[in-house]
């Protein structure tokens, strides 16, 4: 039977999000206008949504609906 590697994450969810998200805008920066980069600022935008619903998900103020 294999096992499955296990990777203990370091940082946070969230933390790496941001993250990936300011690689990604600092690598648009350095390209010209056009499909690469719409790509990368696209995916920037994705990361820093679902850092904001992860971070929303985990609020102690999240109630469960009645």
């Amino acid at each position: 039977m294999k096992h499955r590697r296990r990777f203990k994450q370091v940082t946070s969810l969230s933390d790496r999000l941001v993250e990936a998200a300011n690689r990604c805008r600092e690598q648009a920066s350095h390209l010209p206008l056009g499909r690469e980069r719409d790509a990368l600022l696209k995916k920037a935008r994705q990361a820093d949504a679902v850092a904001d619903f992860n971070d929303w998900i985990n609020s102690p103020g999240l109630q469960p609906p009645e």
